[in-house]
């Protein structure tokens, strides 16, 4: 009896391990498979969305700070960035389900301030990154110095424009903090220059490549001259997806690399555009680090350590010039592997 005793406890203990999820923050799209062990800290990574480079880059930095503070990732976002909903039910599930924190992407300023509110008085932590929150009941936000990646953006487009021409700036999309506060300091970049005209300033292009393609097209076709060139001189896009559709629109239409063209983030398409002179600058931010110093932040709290306020993760404007600088990169080509 005593031996089949043992067996039992055995098995029960094979069992127990068999359905605890690993420590190293690995969690996908889905969600981390089983809980976490025990004692691990569970920290919930909410982005704005899932499909582009930039948040799985976000992603692989947070599962980097994860593997080495030994806790685990749940890695849950809307497909659209433009699923406010989702993302508040994605919060407040959370909430429900008691993880250790959250670190957050916030789709929308206000929309999701009664969340995190919420998450905080129910002694969840929360860190802000990418796209700042109204109020300030957050732990820390950590992110690019959004308004200094659009100003640099307006003042290289100024550059190479030789201060003089004709402007139009594509926006992404209402209530997004991040991209607002690029595109407001790139008009006042362009006030810089009083030779500069900036034709077209308030159309948005959505949430998706496909949206920001469709609005890209109507936009340049309003002008577009009777010999099929455009009558204007210079484009800013303040994001990867309104940046890819941008260019595809020219691309597509053939006008790319005869109009100049300053888009923001990086991926593959993007930097074969740079390498061809399709487009004259990238701003770049480092969203692996994002990632990275956002989870970090986040256990260093729950751990009873000061944190930073507002932590600014860098942004960098890429040329063709500069562009094989093992810097630069880095920035472009990030290894998420690691």
């Amino acid at each position: 009896m005593k031996q089949t005793g043992r067996l039992v406890v055995l098995a029960a203990m094979v069992v127990s391990l068999a359905c605890t999820g690993g420590t190293g923050g690995g969690g996908t799209s889905g969600g981390a498979v089983g809980g976490p062990a025990s004692g691990t800290l569970s920290i919930a990574v909410i982005p704005k969305g899932t499909s582009h480079v930039f948040w799985q880059s976000i992603h692989a930095g947070a599962v980097k700070a994860a593997r080495e503070v030994g806790a685990e990732v749940i890695w849950r976002g809307p497909l659209r960035e433009d699923d406010r909903d989702s993302q508040v039910s994605e919060v407040e599930g959370f909430v429900s389900r008691g993880v250790s924190g959250i670190v957050l992407a916030p789709l929308d300023d206000s929309a999701l301030v009664g969340p995190v509110t919420s998450a905080m008085r129910s002694k969840i932590p929360v860190v802000i990154i990418d796209s700042g929150l109204k109020g300030g009941e957050y732990v820390s936000f950590v992110a690019t110095d959004n308004g200094k990646g659009g100003r640099l953006g307006g003042e290289h487009l100024a550059k190479v424009l030789g201060g003089k021409g004709k402007v139009i700036l594509l926006r992404y999309a209402e209530g997004s903090a991040s991209t607002n506060e690029r595109e407001d300091a790139f008009l006042e970049a362009m006030k810089a220059s009083p030779g500069i005209q900036v034709v077209s300033s308030n159309q948005y292009g959505g949430a998706d490549v496909e949206s920001a393609y469709k609005k890209s097209e109507t936009l340049l076709s309003n002008y577009k001259k009777p010999d099929g060139s455009l009558g204007i001189d210079g484009i800013f896009a303040p994001n990867e997806s309104t940046s890819f559709a941008m260019l595809r629109v020219l691309q597509d239409n053939g006008w790319a690399g005869k109009v100049h063209f300053v888009g923001f983030d990086a991926s593959e398409n993007l930097v074969k555009g740079l390498a061809s002179g399709q487009i004259d600058a990238l701003v770049v931010q480092d969203p692996i680090n994002m990632g990275y110093l956002g989870l970090k932040t986040l256990v260093a709290h729950i751990k009873g350590q000061p944190v930073e306020r507002r932590i600014d993760t860098g942004v960098q404007v890429v040329t063709r010039e500069n562009m094989e600088q093992p810097a630069m990169k880095d920035l472009l080509h990030p290894d998420l592997s690691k």
